[in-house]
């Protein structure tokens, strides 16, 4: 017999660009490829609709996201009040498939009476309520007024997830802090790789990479031009799209740094000697670390880069600027092993598999069906 499945996505998740959607995206192409048929749900915002979704899919379906402003002032979160929709719940309702919702974000039928019957599982993306509070340190006062309302209405919809029968959480430490409001499972990001490919041979620059635009990034950007990079005589590339005008300046005063938006962020990641991603906000599992595992050389993190992810043997960890520094100048004139890689492989293949994660997740959606 046939396995349905309808999966409600926050955004498109063509192209897979961006950390959330890169899980959205090769998730589904996972469950596709078990055997399922992928009913695909997704709110839209300026990106356009995707022959390959069409391709992976049974059916896919598109729904305006609604950004009026006035919805900030509901007293639910605006990333879930500005993803409802009539006609997506009308679809929903014209069978009684199991439905996987993306993140908070999409799950604001979660509570519905009429879908109190049907199965229903939320990938929870990371612990939205914090990654706000965090999001809010380093805004000006309008967007930092925003993320503190918004942190605190996301922590009171964490209620909701009472309503689900499941929920796949991103990294072990959001497995324990979701367990409390239902039963849950770890399941890692999934992602474009199948094993790990990277040239023995590099190139002398120090990479770093992220959507400049969020402010997460542009302060681990900041970070490494005044913190590690300033008087250095090590290249280091920041690649990034929407870079603030106070970061542009600041690289525009060094020599050695500069920024990147139209390259191919795969050779970038493959040729560094170095891929260097600090972070400041400990929160989910960062898919960048990940993607640079799977393809680049030396990786230099700080801490809560890596955090309760089980990938920290495999990274360089350096909590203080100097001793970033100093770990970078070690691995500078160091060439990979090709037993380090192997390692790096076995360990990344055990614990990353899509197929074994997809088939983890189908085991708990399609259970006593």
């Amino acid at each position: 017999m046939d396995r349905h499945l309808h999966i409600v996505s926050f955004d498109i998740p063509w192209p897979a660009d961006y950390g959330g959607v890169i899980d959205v995206f090769y998730k589904v192409k996972a469950i596709a490829a078990a055997g399922v048929k992928v009913h695909l749900h997704c709110f839209a915002y300026g990106r356009a609709r995707s022959a390959e979704l069409d391709a992976l899919c049974e059916s896919v379906h598109y729904y305006k996201r609604n950004m009026n402003k006035t919805l900030l002032t509901h007293p639910l979160p605006f990333i879930v009040v500005s993803r409802q929709s009539t006609a997506l719940f009308n679809r929903l309702m014209e069978d009684d498939y199991p439905i996987l919702f993306e993140g908070k974000h999409s799950a604001y039928l979660l509570n519905h009476p009429d879908l109190a019957s049907r199965k229903k599982f939320v990938r929870t993306h990371n612990i939205e309520s914090e990654y706000y509070k965090g999001l809010a340190k380093n805004a000006g006062f309008l967007k930092k007024q925003y993320f503190k309302r918004e942190s605190k209405k996301l922590a009171r919809f964490k209620e909701n997830l009472k309503f689900a029968d499941g929920l796949f959480s991103i990294s072990p430490n959001d497995a324990t802090y979701f367990s409390q409001c239902a039963e849950t499972m770890f399941v890692p990001p999934f992602h474009a790789n199948e094993e790990v490919e990277t040239p023995l041979k590099k190139e002398p620059y120090a990479l770093y990479h992220g959507n400049l635009a969020v402010s997460e990034n542009e302060e681990a950007a900041a970070y490494l031009i005044k913190e590690v990079f300033d008087k250095s005589d090590k290249r280091l590339v920041i690649y990034g799209s929407a870079p603030s005008q106070a970061l542009s300046a600041r690289v525009a005063s060094h020599q050695n740094i500069e920024i990147i938006k139209d390259e191919d962020l795969l050779s970038l990641i493959r040729n560094a000697q170095v891929n260097v991603l600090p972070t400041f906000q400990a929160t989910g599992m960062k898919l960048k670390l990940l993607f640079s595992l799977f393809n680049g050389g030396h990786i230099v993190v700080n801490e809560p880069m890596v955090k309760d992810t089980g990938l920290e043997t495999l990274c360089h960890i350096a909590d203080s600027a100097e001793h970033m520094k100093q770990i970078i100048d070690f691995v500078w004139d160091r060439p990979l092993k090709e037993e380090e890689l192997a390692r790096r492989n076995t360990l990344l293949q055990k614990q990353f598999s899509n197929k074994r994660n997809a088939s983890k997740m189908l085991e708990r959606i399609f259970k006593d069906s």
